[in-house]
């Protein structure tokens, strides 16, 4: 079946617009595109004001909690929790998202039941268990040593916590057992764990290099979750491809990953969501004390990050309850600090198969040949990018070919 869509504009995710453009989806991927007034026939007609890639959120967790709170996990059953994300999933996927880079949580069992066409949702493309040392931000502090492991066993199928070089290569094995297609590391301390600093490295210099050798070897890239520079500029070193958070990223960093074509996510989206509401949503008070610290650090670290040509994705660090479907809010907050409209965009859709490196799909722009994951937008985003935070006008979204709505 094929099925072509007239659109006033076509955003090629990585380019200029084009006027009064179409393309036609053929299977599973798009096999043309071009003027409309020289556009072939085809069965299905559909009439746009935006055409545009699917958007990717590359830092989304998949936890079905309740309440901002990682610890809850240890009194939920895993079933109940791959429950709850069902309709997180769809949301995000009505909201226009069509892939997701999940750094941690119940992604990889949710991801093969997306591709097998049992759930509906964006594609997932998996970290499994977060690699933290004792301590760190993936440990549960709240928790007895012993337990902690336990949690992550049961809900994702791996342990989190390794300490030294040959314990971190073990797990990044666990993981790839799972079927993960990126490996996440804690490389600095972080907000919702209770007892570390963001400000401080985790992870020693060779630990860090271990992890990413390990990756490498099996073709995956490394995600490093960073707030301090010390983490920051220990995990460049190493060789990890994307930056999460950056809330101390300085000009020193800044060009360091300019230099290495690290992409930094810096997901403002959670960050304002927990100042405006941590409180109401369940977040423990040692929390909410450290998100109101680094708030506004972060969001110049991120105009020091656009001033110096630093790469930028889309994340939004969805985790918590009530959120899932605003992950078009954070074009606005990358606008915000510097992005134009159509460079949020390009953040959002061509950047986001980089942050997988050889795992990357064939998506993320609208190119003959490339996967058909394809969304029709109501309203003008290049000129009002809060278009794009709104899921109502994103009218038709399709998964390589596939429509998944309208």
């Amino acid at each position: 079946m094929t099925t072509r869509i007239d659109a006033t504009r076509l955003l090629p995710g990585n380019g200029d617009p084009i006027d009064d453009a179409s393309l036609i989806i053929d299977g599973g991927s798009i096999s043309w595109i071009g003027p409309t007034d020289e556009a072939p026939d085809a069965e299905t007609v559909i009439t746009t004001d935006t055409v545009m890639p699917g958007m990717w959120d590359v830092h989304a967790h998949f936890f079905g909690l309740q309440a901002a709170n990682i610890e809850l996990l240890a009194g939920m059953a895993p079933q109940a929790a791959i429950l709850r994300s069902l309709p997180d999933m769809q949301a995000i996927l009505n909201a226009g998202f069509t892939s997701v880079r999940e750094v941690g949580g119940h992604g990889t069992y949710l991801a093969d039941a997306v591709e097998a066409g049992i759930v509906r949702g964006p594609w997932i493309y998996a970290a499994g268990a977060p690699l933290s040392q004792t301590g760190g931000h993936a440990d549960l502090h709240g928790l007895p040593v012993d337990v902690v492991d336990d949690v992550f066993e049961r809900h994702i199928g791996s342990p989190t916590v390794a300490d030294g070089a040959d314990d971190c290569r073990r797990l990044v094995r666990r993981q790839l057992r799972l079927g993960a297609r990126v490996i996440k590391v804690c490389a600095s301390g972080g907000v919702m764990s209770q007892v570390d600093h963001p400000k401080h490295q985790q992870f020693s210099d060779e630990e860090l290099r271990a992890i990413v050798e390990e990756a490498a070897r099996a073709e995956r890239v490394v995600a490093a979750h960073c707030h301090g520079k010390p983490g920051i500029m220990a995990a460049l070193r190493a060789g990890v491809k994307t930056i999460e958070h950056g809330s101390h990223l300085d000009v020193e960093a800044a060009k360091a990953m300019a230099d290495t074509g690290t992409i930094l996510v810096p997901t403002r989206f959670v960050v304002q969501h927990l100042v405006d509401r941590g409180k109401e949503i369940g977040m423990p008070d040692y929390a909410f004390e450290k998100i109101n610290d680094i708030a506004d650090r972060h969001f110049q670290a991120m105009q020091t990050a656009v001033s110096y040509g630093v790469r930028i994705a889309v994340g939004t660090d969805i985790f918590m309850p009530g959120v899932a479907g605003r992950n078009g809010e954070e074009l606005g907050h990358l606008v915000r600090v510097g992005l134009s409209p159509l460079q949020a965009i390009e953040a959002a859709t061509a950047t986001g198969p980089m942050t997988l490196g050889p795992q990357a799909p064939e998506a993320g722009q609208l190119v003959e040949g490339f996967d058909a994951d394809v969304i029709c937008v109501a309203g003008n985003p290049v000129d009002d990018i809060s278009v794009l935070a709104d899921p109502d006008n994103v009218t038709h979204v399709f998964q390589r070919g596939s429509l998944a709505k309208g």
